[in-house]
């Protein structure tokens, strides 16, 4: 069965930043409902369309077309007694953006006295990535997950 909307496909895959240093892989294959739902970048579904099972694909995107540029606005110093005693960089926390209301997710990047510093940008925002995978199952889509836009059951989206 060849890759069409509204199928379910199935893949594995790496991720390289631009000087070819690994900076994603998948342990488990990943499973994601084709065609428009945005469940994938737009520019590596491109690339699996009319692809079959064991097909692989290559694709380079700038910044803007993977996870978008670094946005300074989307970091933020903040103080240590805002954070649970424990707090350490890495640590991932929740907040609301005063100015649109939309819950964001920062990351702890750096730590210092009394100040914590929090990135609400994608890790890997700003960079160009190379996009490696491999097609390990494809199948058409259920009723339930095209009325939902996303897989269910196994390496999807459980409710």
């Amino acid at each position: 069965m060849q890759i069409a909307k509204n199928t379910v496909v199935t893949l594995h895959y790496e991720m390289f930043d631009a000087s070819g240093k690994q900076i994603d892989k998948t342990e488990e294959p990943i499973a994601y409902l084709h065609g428009g739902y945005d469940n994938v970048l737009p520019l590596v579904e491109e690339a699996l369309e009319g692809k079959n099972v064991g097909d692989s694909i290559d694709v380079i995107m700038e910044a803007e077309d993977a996870f978008g540029e670094h946005d300074a606005d989307l970091v933020r110093e903040e103080e240590k007694t805002s954070f649970p005693m424990d707090v350490e960089a890495g640590m991932m926390f929740e907040a609301d953006d005063p100015e649109t209301g939309e819950v964001l997710l920062f990351r702890v990047t750096e730590i210092e006295g009394n100040r914590v510093v929090v990135d609400a940008n994608h890790p890997f925002a700003g960079m160009t990535i190379r996009f490696v995978g491999t097609v390990s199952d494809v199948r058409e889509a259920t009723e339930e997950e095209l009325e939902h836009g996303h897989v269910h059951g196994e390496h999807g989206h459980h409710h």
